[in-house]
């Protein structure tokens, strides 16, 4: 008898569930399209917020130092339209009310920032290909003795690899302040640019290795040091225990932008021998140091003939003269220039500090190394 009442209860309960959500009231949110690209190019970002006094965008999809009123609709839905939006991959989130917001309706957004991907024609080199293989996107988590914490990065393997033999070389590829291992998958759509290259026979197979270059202190500069011992201590050893690589300076190659372009120079400047080719995107030494005591600090003097000697390539990219660190990698350049190190500089985009420079130097980089 007592399993009996059990069991009806249980019965009326989940009737009772399963009415209250047939008897919700339906809101515009259940059909909302949280990004629409325009036929005219223009992107039209919206989001459910009916009790909500103001609400902005926020991110790379903004035309910097532009703003744009956010328009209400009658029943709760807040638009904001962008115009004559370029292809390529944007972050944003909402703020409501002056509370930052991630979307609520993006697909699989776990973090404040979504991304959204307008690309009208699917041909961009960053564009999903439906018609080749594509590599796998692991998230590894690995424990950081250098840091004392339990640590993520991501790792893209080329299509095939886990039925192949061959060992693979290994590009250690660094995101920007702020941002995390997350990154270069999502804003700079690593997997897409890799997967396309190497479907078109325009790059070696490879291992890409997006490491989590952020880690908590009162300001940039106090990241770089631990990040780069972690890099050797921690990050490399875990990648070359646990996957088929190469371990030879040959075949390893480090690239990281903005503060990840200073941890590479921390990383490779001070591990000479590990490393044959070195890029350094839209950075510099620290913008809070004279140029000229970094590289004393670097022994970038000291250590230039053997730079000349064991890296295939060093080279510097700016995304034009709107990139922030422009001056400071003039400055920085002249420092190298003094010491005599061999180095290459280029403008592969003229997107200024932003994913679309950084994707042009990703697709161009991934190109030249390890051949």
């Amino acid at each position: 008898m007592k399993q009996f009442l059990f069991t009806l209860v249980l019965l009326m309960s989940c009737c009772l569930a399963v009415s209250a959500q047939w008897l919700r009231k339906p809101t515009p949110n259940d059909t909302l399209q949280s990004v629409r690209v325009l036929d005219n190019g223009n992107v039209v970002y919206s989001i459910y917020a009916p009790k909500a006094h103001i609400v902005s965008l926020a991110g790379d999809a903004m035309p910097w130092g532009q703003k744009i009123e956010a328009k209400e609709h009658d029943n709760g839905v807040w638009t904001i339209e962008v115009p004559n939006v370029k292809p390529g991959v944007y972050r944003y989130h909402f703020v409501v009310d002056g509370l930052p917001v991630y979307d609520p309706k993006a697909p699989a957004t776990t973090e404040l920032t979504a991304v959204a991907t307008v690309a009208p024609t699917g041909k961009e080199f960053f564009a999903y290909r439906k018609d080749i293989p594509h590599g796998a996107m692991a998230v590894r988590t690995y424990e950081s003795r250098t840091i004392g914490e339990t640590r993520t990065m991501r790792v893209w393997t080329p299509a095939g690899y886990e039925k192949g033999k061959q060992k693979l070389p290994v590009l250690y590829l660094i995101h920007g302040g702020g941002d995390t291992d997350t990154s270069w998958p999502n804003a700079g759509a690593a997997g897409n640019i890799l997967d396309n290259l190497l479907a078109e026979g325009k790059i070696m197979p490879m291992i890409v290795v997006m490491p989590n270059g952020t880690i908590a202190g009162p300001n940039v500069q106090d990241e770089v040091a631990p990040f780069a011992k972690d890099m050797i201590t921690d990050i490399i050893p875990f990648i070359e225990s646990n996957y088929r690589v190469l371990t030879d300076k040959d075949h390893r190659a480090i690239a990281g932008l903005s503060m990840g372009g200073m941890e590479t120079m921390e990383t490779a400047f001070q591990n000479i021998d590990l490393f044959s080719y070195v890029w350094v995107l839209s950075s510099s030494f620290s913008p809070m140091a004279e140029p000229a005591k970094e590289a004393a600090r670097l022994k970038v003097a000291e250590n230039a003939a053997r730079m000349n000697k064991s890296f295939k390539v060093l080279v510097f990219t700016q995304g034009g003269p709107s990139d922030i660190a422009y001056r400071n990698c003039e400055n920085t350049r002249k420092e190298l220039d003094k010491a005599g190190v061999k180095y290459l500089y280029e403008e592969n985009a003229q997107e200024g500090h932003s994913w679309g420079t950084w994707r042009a130097d990703l697709y161009n980089l991934a190109q030249r190394i390890f051949k």
